[in-house]
Order: C-alpha cells, then sequence, then structure tokens
C-alpha cells in the first residue's frame, strides 16, 4: 500500500458520500465516436546527452547514462499511452511521435490536427537551454490545439512566463531530492465547468461523466508529481483545483491559440486497453481522464474543420 504518510499526504482518498454506497460496478462500451485525428505525440523526457544541460553534467556526473537510459524507458511507456488513447477513441488515428526539440520541425512537416506532449522527470534546468528555448518560441505561436500533460504542463507555463514550485512551496533547486509529492489517484475541482472540454457535464442523463462530476464538480484523476505551476500565467483560465496543487488544469482561448493543459495524467486512462481488448469495457478508476481526453480530440478536429 502507498504510505502517503511517508510522503506528508492524507491516506488514499475514498468517493464523497453518497457516491460511495455503490455496491456494484458499471461496464460501458467504447465506442469510436471521431472519424478521423491525426495526432503529433511531443516526448518531453531526456534521451541523449545532446538533451542535457552543463548543471546536469555536473550535479549527475556518473549516473548521467544511467538517468538517460530510465527516462528513455519512462518516455516509451508515456508516449504509448498517449497513442493508445488515441487508437482507441478514433475511427480512422494517425500518430508521430518526436522528441520535444524537434516539434517545430515535425509540426510544419506533418501538420496534425492536435499536439498532445507528455510528462517529464527531471527539472528543467537540466534540460540543453536551446531546446527549452526553441519550445518557447513554437508554442507561443502555434495554432494547432494542444494537450499538455503534467510536465508538460510546467513546460507550457514556464513559456508563458509563470514559475514552478515543490508542492510545500520550495524553488526547485533548494529541494532536488525527497520532495513532498502526489502520487496516486487524487481527486480535483472543477472550477469553470462552462469550459467545452466538459462537454455534458450539464446533462446527467447523458452517462458520460460519473454522478460525483454532474453533481459535485469532481474529477478523480491519476497524479504523479512533486512540482507545480504557481498562479495561472497571464492569457490562461483555471479549469481545475485540489487542495495541494491550485493549478490543476486551465486552457488558453486568445491569440488564435487553444492550449489545455492538465497536471494529471488523464492519459493513463486506459492503459489497461491492451490487457482486455474487448468492446465492453471495464470503466477503470481513470475514467474521467479519457473523457477529457476524447472531447478535447473532439474539440481539436472540429476547430481544423472550422479553419479548412
Amino acid at each position: 500500500m502507498y504510505d502517503a504518510v511517508a510522503k506528508g499526504l492524507e491516506p488514499e482518498q475514498s468517493l464523497p458520500f453518497p457516491y460511495n454506497r455503490a455496491k456494484f460496478c458499471r461496464y460501458e462500451p467504447i465506442e469510436k465516436s471521431i472519424d478521423a485525428a491525426k495526432v503529433l505525440i511531443m516526448n518531453n523526457l531526456l534521451r541523449y546527452e545532446s538533451d542535457v544541460s552543463e548543471l546536469a553534467y555536473k550535479d549527475w556526473k556518473n549516473t548521467l547514462k544511467n538517468r538517460l537510459e530510465f527516462e528513455r524507458k519512462v518516455s516509451g511507456m508515456a508516449c504509448d499511452n498517449i497513442a493508445q488513447n488515441v487508437i482507441r477513441l478514433v475511427r480512422n488515428p494517425k500518430t508521430l511521435t518526436v522528441h520535444l526539440s524537434e516539434i517545430a520541425e515535425a509540426a510544419e512537416s506533418y501538420q496534425p490536427d492536435a499536439i498532445v506532449m507528455s510528462g517529464t522527470y527531471a527539472d528543467f534546468d537540466y534540460y540543453n537551454p536551446e531546446h527549452i528555448a526553441s519550445f518557447e518560441k513554437f508554442i507561443r505561436n502555434t495554432k494547432i490545439p494542444v494537450l499538455a500533460i503534467c510536465g508538460a504542463h510546467q513546460l507550457v507555463s514556464i513559456s508563458f512566463g509563470a514559475k514552478l514550485k515543490t508542492l510545500d512551496g520550495l524553488d526547485l533547486a533548494a529541494k532536488r531530492e525527497n520532495r513532498v509529492v502526489e502520487y496516486q489517484y487524487r481527486f480535483v475541482k472543477i472550477v469553470d465547468r462552462t469550459d467545452p472540454i466538459f462537454q455534458g457535464i450539464n446533462d446527467e442523463r447523458s452517462g458520460i461523466w460519473q454522478d460525483y462530476t454532474t453533481q459535485d464538480d469532481i474529477l478523480r484523476v491519476w497524479q504523479n508529481h512533486g512540482v507545480q505551476v504557481d498562479g495561472v500565467p497571464e492569457g490562461f483560465k483555471l479549469l481545475a483545483t485540489s487542495y495541494l496543487c491550485k493549478n490543476q488544469m486551465m486552457v488558453k482561448r486568445s491569440a488564435g491559440q487553444l492550449i489545455y493543459t492538465v497536471q494529471f495524467h488523464l492519459e493513463k486512462s486506459f492503459e489497461d486497453w491492451s490487457k482486455n481488448p474487448t468492446r465492453w469495457e471495464h470503466p477503470n478508476e481513470s475514467r474521467d481522464g479519457r473523457i477529457l481526453f476524447e472531447n478535447f480530440l473532439k474539440l481539436a478536429v472540429d476547430r481544423g474543420s472550422q479553419q479548412a
């Protein structure tokens, strides 16, 4: 069992009353409602020595090789989870995965309907500063709809001028190890249910969202982070929050851009799909993330068709 106390957190949360009274599990058909989507997946993790900064060389010394091997392993799982969501939600899916350092050129040549950006592991001052600067130029100007997850949520935020801190309010350099973390399913509170990413939330009969979402504006999502965005960058609007990490979800709908960012891992929703490839899918614990992912793809495809 996850030792929440040792990590400085309360024990794992249970569903609030009255939703914890259910004595059964619902099954639901997962039908592909999106005809086609072309998605560019951005791998945000480190791969090679050329991806790291001088600080990384200094701090990691003889561990650099092992750290890069670990990040390559994590990136494979993270990007595959994203791709599986696209494949299982779209009838005619197309995906291409590229690295953070390649995003501008790939977006120009691939011309995707949407870009989905993976999480990260290392702090950004360990990244090659040229890659960070190139990404900032890209994200501030792209008109392609973007979904940025966890570390990408943080990367987008600093690209628009925000600061990062640990969950207990410290500068990242002041506490590199043994940080307070969220590593479990957690509840976050929707603060603006009018955003189209929450399509169907006002209709309890639709069966799209869980009762705790339609009635109390709650999402239950997987968290895995020890860093948070301090505030909301200019041009963005907060969509969801929590007691430990205030900026859980936000959107930018200005200057012709559509950028959604989430601190939680909504792509984890169907990492078990390959283990249960049937039409009738058990709604696993992070079902809410799957709905958000699907709604984002619908918004991105609709936006592209309107601009065509």
